[in-house]
């Protein structure tokens, strides 16, 4: 069997330096809020280019603290309008309607999956306040066109940067271009943690501080409460396991990206599309994902063969039973994306036999007359 994603392996790597991450947490006595949290915010801050990362409990609250910290100052009010690329994550939704704004679903690009910048414009309104531009599948959307439509209308930008550790365009990585940016650690991420953990990264001092009291029950002094915030902290142990991998974040991401590279030069199937690479260095290849009309057929004949697949997403927020009555929405891209999208194995752990192995399966898919 060739595992999706094999994580046994890929920490087996940093065995040693993980274990010793964790008894150096154990050995502190200190388990929350401590110096491996500072630190390990100082470098992934330093990784992205950002002035502040702020650790959390996970992705999805990476996303609602920073919209709730807007919110606190006066940036947002309930009801105002988010734009997202309607073939997201549903956590990206969940994210909005938490803090009570409005969710605008935006169809992607049809080619990159990513948000399009000529239909943004379309979907402005005077409630507009956000652009929320997820970076699907590991590649940055046009950050600097998004950039410039958000400074001519006057718009914050919150980058989902869950998919996307390390993808930069022109040398400036996800995270740091927008006026903020949440990552989660899942431990399937790129940069994965041996837990749920997550962070925000930004520019911005005064959305800094205002994130760090939200996180620790709205409190910037002990027993001080600024807010009604919540507890949302990145622990010791998940902060120190993440500071060991972080240094190896980029050769892992050289390691996926050569994977994806062999992929694309020698999978050739007429069934199936390959993913469109807008640019190299922009795409630090989470997923990679097949386009297949077919796609039952497909993950059958592949799980047949002992290759193991998933969907990246198999239903869209707007049909998810959780927003029946928030949207009524005919989106025809992001459906068929949905209906047809199908993620192949890319480890950074795979043997060279294993890549050719699936190739070759996919090469010899044929439907059955």
């Amino acid at each position: 069997m060739i595992n999706f994603l094999d994580l046994k392996a890929i920490n087996n790597q940093y065995q040693q330096e993980l274990k010793d991450a964790c008894a150096r947490v154990i050995d502190s006595g200190w388990y929350i809020m401590g110096n491996e949290l500072s630190q390990f915010e100082v470098e992934f801050a330093a990784y992205c280019g950002t002035k502040h990362a702020i650790g959390v409990a996970n992705g999805l609250d990476a996303l609602i603290l920073t919209l709730r910290a807007w919110k606190e100052l006066g940036k947002l009010k309930a009801g105002d309008e988010i734009i997202v690329q309607a073939n997201t994550y549903i956590a990206s939704i969940l994210a909005i309607t938490e803090n009570e704004l409005v969710p605008v679903l935006l169809e992607p690009n049809p080619v990159t999956y990513n948000l399009d910048p000529t239909t943004l414009t379309t979907a402005i309104t005077t409630k507009t306040k956000v652009i929320l531009p997820v970076h699907l599948y590991g590649q940055l959307c046009p950050m600097q066109e998004i950039m410039e439509i958000a400074e001519n209308y006057n718009l914050l930008v919150l980058e989902d940067c869950a998919q996307a550790h390390g993808a930069e365009i022109n040398g400036k990585r996800a995270g740091n271009w927008g006026h903020a940016a949440g990552f989660s650690f899942y431990p399937g991420k790129n940069l994965g943690a041996l837990g749920d953990a997550g962070a925000i990264t930004t520019n911005d001092d005064e959305l800094a501080q205002t994130i760090k009291a939200l996180r620790n029950y709205g409190s910037h002094k002990k027993y001080e409460n600024l807010y009604q915030g919540v507890n949302s902290r990145l622990d010791e142990i998940q902060a120190a396991m993440l500071r060991v991998k972080l240094r190896y974040l980029d050769s892992q991401t050289a390691r996926r990206q050569e994977i994806a590279s062999i992929y694309r030069e020698n999978i050739d199937n007429k069934l199936v599309r390959l993913p469109q690479v807008v640019n190299e260095s922009s795409h630090v290849w989470h997923l990679f994902v097949l386009s297949c009309e077919n796609r039952k057929a497909l993950q059958q004949y592949l799980s047949l063969h002992g290759i193991q697949t998933l969907i990246h997403y198999p239903i869209p927020p707007h049909k998810q039973q959780a927003y029946r009555l928030t949207f009524d929405l005919m989106l025809p891209i992001t459906e068929r994306i949905h209906n047809e999208v199908i993620s192949i194995p890319l480890d950074p752990t795979m043997t060279k036999e294993s890549i050719f192995k699936v190739i070759e399966v996919i090469n010899s898919f044929v439907l059955a007359k």
